[in-house]
């Protein structure tokens, strides 16, 4: 009888668990009759399949089933009169309970159902041991409370009925096998559980920062899984329940709430390891969540019809989008992502779009993504390819909203519309070149027109039924037409047209920051802006504006740490920092200019913030960074999470500062300096080539004083510097024991006595007396021999212009060490003085100093009484941000490593520029080999390349070009060591390659001039086996044999005039030296006031040989001379050449040489003008690329 008995209750227990009702009742009777102490089992099997045959029947409005008061009243004494078998009275007391709610009785259900069994039992040890149908009767009365709570709105108590049910019940989700009831019941319970926990969380009333506010969602998680390994399918769970995806939806909401608001990674219910940081964890779930949805997502929705819209999936692309805007931010740290980093991320993120694609029609919002993300992957065709369908739609659909008065909420807002037009702009003047800024221009002139109507429709009216948008996109579209202006005035060739573009830019820039749009000023407006007032020489104006916003209050914005990185505003200011700089220098405020170099670093307060302790491969590291290094080693500084752009504007600022020192100090002291850049290049950008094994330890250049830290260094704060003596030389051992590192080259293989280029001037003999005889002179000497040897008109001596009283005093002899004597910068005494500021500063950052010298910087720039004036519109009283967010663009390897290789190249191209102006040309030849390596380089690995995408000789999106200005500055060193012939030939192949290239352009003219006025001297010529030279010998008798050799040969050169070497020219008919001559085809001689008529044409017969010239024809001087103007004149015209004074004092040259002194002075006058108010280097070198755009 016990065996029978025992038999019959399992499989009673085993019909209620697979839901076969029908057999539930025959299985009672067998159960009362072998079984008779179990009548409460019996009673609530009775219950339970009453309850369950009443609401499966079908009714409009069901009523409850009448069998259920029958059954009630019998089950109370059955639980009051058992009290052993302790899991027949809990299913009793859940199924009074589930009778009641039934009943729609919910209060009674809720006095009437148990608590967790655990807590009606204590005594019981595991919960694993109970019947099934027990766990199935637990999970049915935690549900059956918690809907009754949330039915009378009680939601907060029905989640803490689900969260206290949820602990005791954990055994169920990993039980072997579970049948339909305990499926069912689990499913609904956890579906109610996770729906209520995403309201609550949609309407903020459930805590994030909870570890256990995911823990119904990982629930779901683990018993979506299964217990055989295979997932559940999608659809419906239960009758009447929402779709499984919705669960999923709300389980991804909450995770991307919690990246939204960067808040800690909740780790209830989470397997969790050390192993790995929270950031990546939660980037795990997001994509395992992600992939869930989507897949449910898209292959429950069906293309829709083109009046059917798919809210959900726009819904879920606008998820992922704001969570990608995020994860790709600078807030997050490439390990942080897993394994792929931004790549995967970023096209894992276009695999959902395109999927979206095809579960939508038409949709702007889905367009406008894709434009972002291949933005961010920098496929920018296929970005701006996205944009242009965008843009079409958008047009059509308001053209179709206007005609019919219907709004579309499928279409993009006008404030998104604008948003992305503006990012649209942004990007292509960021990072495209002339065909790119013509497009943003076009594209500039439709959103003006559209601002326009927006602005005058006031909100929606019948005809426009779209709201207006907020002041701040007006703002952000009148800034990006304001920077698609001044691309374009860079690029245009139309010379009149470009001050119309600059004042239109300067126009929309202004009312971008108008205080109408009721916005803080972002950085990327007032840098552009300021940029354009100093390109239009008001330096006045634009220091006030750059010195307001470095001032400014931050920005109320939140979490912008989680987009743009920690100190996001330091690292924003950089570039006004830079741009302050060039424009004090620009009024040779060269003190203030050094200071301003120094803010951009000291804002950040300490050294290590930006650089960290992390070492230098055994390297030489300049004296601060070895101090910080002493305390923190290893540790990773913001310049480790930098893009590339923020490494080059912190490496440029290094740059201006050398420059500037060179104009204060000489080349010889900026030569010295020089070897902090091939320092600081490789703790931006690491080692681009693996380094070669050899015993030999290589050196940077240098001179003897050059192992040092030069005075305003990056790398290390004033207080620093002047707690501690300065050291101008190393000593012997010092040396010995330093292994400097520097980006690697093909010559960081050799010994040192190869190395390139050493600064260590030496006889030939290598006499180490002579030597220091040598180095000395040529340090004593620099300075003064770089004035007569250079042809740039920038004011490097107080004969040009009275240097500010700030820079006055600044000469102080050279330093003794030694017996040597070296030009050292200021020591202790004279840092005081130059370094003005230091003094009134002891803990403070440069923006704090800024503060203090508020005077001074006031004093020095009352340049224009108009100042005031031109800054009436632009109220900067708080900086933010950039204000249409461009997205972090991600390069490939390839780019990164080109762009990083030309960055070097214009490193080495600085360096050989200080030793050239220093008078060290071998030492700047080995500098330039060096960059010349690097240039072969990117020409071999564009060469190989099959898609014809990468070029070394033409900068494609977002790259630079590496190999113009070698070209150039080859040139240049080939004038210092008085070769103008290979001069000639370098700047000849450099217009081969750029035919705009100024630097180029003004070499070749000045030489081309040279020859026009015989200041440059047709090279010797040896006489050789020449016909015509044998045919005018003396020696050989006239005859008709003679006449007819003279006769065969042309009597025209053979070589282009004016690009020849001159060898076999022909000498000139005799006359006045330096006499003017004027012919109707020459260009600029039409309107010449003399009449002289050109001499008559000479037979070839009467031109001397070759070895015995002394002079050019006279055709091939003025065909030099022509091709100088039409030089200089057609790059004066261009955006690059027409501020450059270089090229305008070589038009006036070629003026004065043709005879036209009125044009000659008025271009004189117009290059004191652009010199007067010339930075010590380019404007270009602040932005990136060159650019307006941060």
């Amino acid at each position: 009888m016990v065996t029978k008995a025992a038999s019959y209750i399992q499989q009673l227990d085993d019909a209620r668990c697979e839901d076969n009702w029908d057999a539930v009742p025959e299985l009672i009777r067998k159960v009362r009759k072998h079984a008779p102490d179990r009548s409460c089992l019996a009673a609530t099997a009775e219950g339970e399949c009453a309850i369950t045959k009443g609401s499966q029947k079908a009714a409009p409005a069901p009523a409850p089933p009448p069998e259920i008061p029958r059954e009630l009243p019998k089950l109370v004494p059955e639980i009051q009169n058992d009290n052993i078998h302790h899991e027949d009275r809990f299913q009793a007391k859940v199924c009074i309970g589930w009778m009641h709610w039934a009943l729609k009785e919910y209060d009674l259900a809720l006095a009437a159902l148990p608590g967790n069994y655990d807590e009606e039992n204590p005594q019981l040890d595991e919960f694993d041991g109970l019947r099934e149908w027990t766990k199935v009767c637990g999970l049915k009365g935690a549900y059956l409370k918690a809907n009754c709570l949330a039915r009378e709105g009680r939601r907060a108590g029905a989640l803490q009925a689900f969260e206290s049910a949820l602990h005791s019940l954990s055994g169920v989700w990993g039980t072997s096998n579970p049948r339909q009831q305990l499926r069912y019941w689990a499913e609904l319970f956890l579906t109610e559980y996770c729906m209520l926990a995403g309201q609550a969380v949609r309407e903020k009333e459930t805590v994030l920062s909870d570890p256990n506010c995911l823990a119904p969602f990982r629930t779901w998680s683990k018993y979506w899984t299964g217990t055989k390994g295979s997932p559940l399918p999608g659809g419906f769970g239960f009758r009447g329940a929402v779709p499984r995806r919705r669960v999923w939806s709300e389980y991804y909401h909450v995770l991307s709430e919690i990246i939204q608001h960067d808040l800690p990674y909740p780790t209830g219910y989470a397997a969790v390891n050390n192993e790995s940081s929270a950031k990546n964890h939660l980037r795990a779930e997001l994509k395992k969540v992600e992939t869930i949805y989507q897949g449910l997502l898209y292959s429950e929705t069906r293309f829709p019809k083109a009046n059917e819209e798919r809210a959900e999936v726009e819904e879920f692309v606008d998820q992922v989008m704001r969570n990608w805007t995020i994860l790709n931010g600078r807030g997050w740290r490439e390990q942080d992502l897993g394994a792929g980093g931004r790549d995967s991320l970023s096209h894992g993120v276009l695999d959902t779009l395109y999927g979206a694609a095809m579960k939508t029609y038409h949709s702007t919002a889905v367009l406008r993504h894709l434009f972002a993300v291949h933005l961010a992957l920098a496929e920018f065709d296929l970005a701006f390819m996205s944009f242009n369908s965008y843009f079409a739609l958008i047009k059509k659909g308001r053209a179709r909203v206007m005609k019919s008065g219907h709004d579309e909420s499928a279409l993009d807002s006008n404030a998104t519309m604008l948003e992305t037009v503006s990012s649209c702009v942004a990007a292509l003047c960021r990072y495209g070149g002339r065909e790119a800024a013509d497009k943003a221009r076009a594209l500039a002139i439709e959103l003006e027109e559209l601002v326009q109507e927006l602005s005058q429709s006031n909100g929606s009216t019948d005809s426009n039924p779209r709201p207006c948008p907020p002041p701040h996109s007006f703002s952000v579209a009148w800034q990006s037409i304001g920077l698609a202006h001044a691309q374009w005035a860079r690029m245009t060739y139309d010379s009149e047209a470009r001050v119309v573009f600059q004042d239109k830019a300067i126009s929309c820039l202004r009312k971008s920051m108008s205080p109408e749009y009721g916005r803080a000023a972002d950085v990327r407006g007032v840098f552009a802006l300021a940029v354009l007032l100093a390109e239009q020489r008001k330096l006045s104006v634009a220091i006030e504006l750059v010195k307001t916003a470095l001032l400014a209050d931050k920005a109320d914005e939140e979490n912008q740490e989680l987009y743009h990185g920690p100190y996001w505003r330091e690292r924003s200011l950089i570039p006004l920092w830079h741009l302050l700089a060039l424009l004090l220098s620009a009024r040779q405020e060269y003190t203030m200019a050094a200071r301003a170099c120094e803010g951009a670093i000291e804002q950040f307060k300490d050294p290590t913030v930006l650089f960290g302790g992390k070492n230098l491969n055994g390297g030489y590291r300049s004296d601060h960074l070895n101090d910080v290094a002493v305390e923190k080693t290893g540790s990773d500084g913001l310049v480790d999470e930098m893009d590339d752009y923020e490494k080059e504007s912190i490496l440029e600022i290094k740059m201006t500062q050398l420059a500037i020192l060179e104009l204060v100090e000489g080349p010889a002291v900026a030569v010295n300096a020089s070897t902090e850049l091939l320092t600081l290049f490789p703790r931006l950008f690491g080692d681009l080539e693996p380094k070669p094994e050899s015993n030999a330890k290589t050196e940077p250049p240098k001179t003897s004083a050059t192992l040092r830290s030069i005075r305003g260094s990056v790398f290390g704060s004033r207080s620093e510097r002047t707690s501690r003596p300065r050291q101008s030389v190393m000593t012997a051992n010092e040396k010995m024991e330093t292994i400097p590192s520097r980006p690697a080259t093909t010559q960081t293989a050799q010994s040192i006595a190869t190395t390139a280029p050493t600064i260590q001037v030496t006889n030939e003999n290598g006499d180490s007396h002579s030597s220091r005889k040598a180095r000395r002179s040529e340090s004593v000497k620099g300075r003064a021999e770089s004035a007569t040897r250079r042809t740039s008109l920038r004011k490097r001596s107080s004969s040009s212009r009275p240097r500010a009283s700030s820079s006055g005093g600044l000469n102080h002899p050279p330093t003794i060490v030694d017996g040597d004597r070296f030009f050292t910068p200021f020591n202790d005494m004279q840092g005081a003085h130059y370094f003005a500021f230091a003094s009134q500063k002891t803990e403070t950052t440069g923006l704090t100093t800024l503060k203090h010298s508020n005077s001074q910087i006031s004093s020095a720039t009352s340049e224009s009484t108009d100042a005031e004036s031109d800054l009436s519109a632009v109220v900067v009283k708080a900086v933010e941000t950039f204000g249409s967010k461009l997205p972090y663009v991600q390069f490939s390897q390839e780019h990164t490593k080109r762009r990083r290789r030309a960055m070097l190249v214009a490193v080495w191209l600085a360096i050989g520029g200080f030793y050239r102006r220093a008078g060290l040309l071998s030492d700047a030849q080995k500098a330039y080999t060096e960059a010349n390596q690097i240039v072969e380089k990117l020409e071999a690995e564009a060469s190989s390349d099959s898609s014809a995408s990468v070029s070394a000789r033409q900068a494609v999106w977002g790259q630079r070009q590496s190999i113009d200005e070698l070209l150039a500055d080859k040139g240049n060193l080939s004038v210092a060591r008085e070769r103008p012939y290979n001069a000639q030939a370098d700047f000849e192949t450099a217009l081969t390659h750029f035919p705009d290239h100024g630097p180029a352009i003004v070499g070749l003219s000045n030489i081309l001039m040279d020859i026009y006025s015989e200041k440059l001297l047709p090279p010797p010529a040896v006489g050789g086996l020449d016909v015509i030279a044998a045919a005018q010998d003396t020696s050989a008798p006239p005859g008709p044999t003679t006449k007819s050799k003279l006769d065969n040969y042309p009597l025209l050169p053979s070589e282009p005039l004016g690009l020849g070497t001159g060898g076999r020219r022909r000498s000139k008919p005799k006359r006045a030296q330096h006499e003017p001559f004027k012919t109707s085809t020459t260009p600029f001689l039409d309107n010449a006031g003399r009449d002289k008529p050109p001499p008559e044409s000479t037979s070839i017969t009467d031109l001397p040989p070759p070895h015995k010239a002394t002079s050019r024809p006279l055709l091939d001087r003025l065909a030099a001379r022509d091709r100088a103007y039409m030089l200089l004149s057609g790059l004066t015209k261009l955006g690059g050449g027409w501020n450059y004074s270089e090229a305008w004092f070589a038009l006036a040259r070629a003026y004065e040489e043709s005879g036209q002194p009125d044009k000659a002075r008025d271009a004189l006058w117009w290059c004191v003008e652009l010199e007067d108010a010339r930075g010590a280097r380019d404007w270009s070198c602040v932005g990136a690329g060159g650019g307006y755009v941060l």
